[in-house]
């Protein structure tokens, strides 16, 4: 099949790409608009297939992206093009009504009129496969409460808001339109190519550079972390093999105060990168976020029970892999925190 991935050169995008051309012999077309987060770097493995095309618009340019899906004729659409960072959405929320609202909105137009278009055999296998996350559920009261798939939304961030609302869309569009959705909400990933102004990988490279660790308030915020390439093959597996019309919660079974992971990579740089001083000594309490969610946590078992998938890596052999992976990869680290890594976005949109 070919599949059409809004949001390819981002995190989780670039590891679904990744993935599908490595491991399945699907052909993939990556609509990116190349924003920060975007890095045609993350695809370099894989960008020279005769199965990977790439494509920059952006999900808000209707005429673009009814150009793509005539020109390259999916037979689905996995969309997850979106602004994904809290403190920002705090800071400028309108990217995030207009990328993640209006541009889902777009999206759905277009693939509408582009199913009813199809022949009966291709509208009948389509899927509009709408990613989002575990954030607009707001946040978990009881120690031992689960996010299900009907857990009511209460979301708290212009960011997680943003998403609800495209949630909403998406599964409007199925019940309006009869459009076959299929919506899954994540917990946080984390792994290669993590944008460094992430925890994890902005713990890492802080303390390689003997900075200080910033941990809002007292840490114990609590979240359920998925590793990237765990994430990557669910993703796949909903979208393959997923009913339209149902939702599935995906999850890492992994769940961690936010002090607890950076006291991890403090521990396993200590092992691997050892220094005089412990690199515990570099963490710092900062100001807690306006309206910061206490606990999120995922029951997954539904899309384990339906589509038997479970994620393979626990915490430990994880974030031990990531912290690799960055030791091993600072010259990719640099290149983003320098900004050169814009030039690859350039010499795309020349």
């Amino acid at each position: 099949m070919k599949l059409l991935i809004t949001g390819g050169a981002g995190f989780i995008g670039s590891a679904v790409i990744r993935h599908i051309i490595s491991d399945t012999k699907d052909e993939v077309v990556n609509l990116d608009k190349l924003t920060y987060a975007g890095n045609l770097e993350s695809l370099g493995a894989v960008s020279k297939s005769s199965r990977y095309v790439f494509e920059q618009v952006d999900i808000c340019n209707r005429a673009e992206v009814d150009r793509v899906l005539a020109e390259h004729k999916p037979d689905a659409i996995m969309h997850l093009a979106a602004e994904s960072h809290v403190d920002r959405s705090i800071d400028g929320p309108a990217a995030f009504i207009e990328t993640n609202i209006v541009g889902t909105y777009t999206l759905l137009e277009a693939a509408r009129q582009y199913w009813n278009g199809l022949d009966a055999e291709r509208r009948e296998n389509f899927r509009f496969h709408h990613i989002s996350t575990d954030e607009v559920y707001g946040d978990l009261e009881g120690t031992n409460d689960l996010f299900t798939e009907t857990t009511s939304y209460a979301p708290s961030s212009p960011y997680s808001a943003s998403k609800a609302s495209s949630d909403h869309l998406a599964r409007a569009w199925q019940r309006t339109y009869g459009l076959p959705v299929l919506v899954t909400n994540c917990s946080n990933n984390y792994g290669p190519y993590h944008f460094p102004e992430k925890l994890i990988p902005l713990v890492i490279l802080n303390a390689l550079e003997s900075k200080p660790l910033p941990v809002y308030g007292k840490g114990d915020q609590i979240r359920d972390w998925l590793y990237v390439e765990d994430h990557a093959r669910a993703l796949y597996k909903v979208v393959t093999e997923g009913k339209p019309g149902e939702t599935y919660n995906i999850g890492g079974h992994n769940e961690k105060q936010n002090i607890e992971v950076v006291q991890t990579i403090c521990d396993i740089l200590q092992e691997l990168r050892p220094q005089e001083n412990n690199y515990r000594d570099l963490i710092t309490h900062v100001k807690d976020r306006p309206g910061h969610d206490l606990r999120y946590a995922i029951d997954a078992s539904k899309i384990q029970r339906e589509l038997g998938w479970s994620p393979e890596e626990t915490f430990e052999t994880g974030i031990r892999k990531t912290v690799e992976w960055y030791l091993n990869n600072l010259d990719w680290c640099q290149r983003v925190q320098d900004g050169s890594y814009q030039r690859e976005r350039l010499g795309a949109s020349a």
